[in-house]
């Protein structure tokens, strides 16, 4: 179940990113079939390369803007309003079920 739970987090922390990704990939794709219509195979690139920076920094923002709106969102995934993986949390649940060291115990 630890397991599971860890791969869940870090999926949460890599939803951002991928986001992004997957949204200037498609935006560079209709970017392309924009670009067919264009004589300059450089101005067919700018086509591209613009429709591809707009659509990944469109979905980053709308992304964005859900996480600070929606406190469930953001504990599922757990990452911060900034998309930011949360690891306060995490280093204070790992502190709370490690042992804690003694003062004067172990070899002198």
């Amino acid at each position: 179940m630890r397991a599971l739970h860890l791969l869940l987090r870090l999926f949460g922390w890599l939803l951002t990113p991928l986001l992004a990704w997957a949204a200037s990939f498609l935006g560079a794709t209709a970017g392309t079939v924009l670009s067919a219509r264009v004589a300059s195979p450089m101005a067919a690139v700018l086509v591209t390369a613009g429709c591809g920076a707009v659509a990944g920094f469109t979905a980053l923002l709308l992304w964005l803007q859900l996480l600070r709106r929606s406190p469930e969102v953001r504990e599922a995934l757990a990452v911060s309003s900034e998309g930011v993986p949360d690891t306060v949390e995490a280093l204070i649940e790992e502190a709370e079920g490690a042992p804690t060291p003694r003062s004067g115990s172990g070899p002198a």
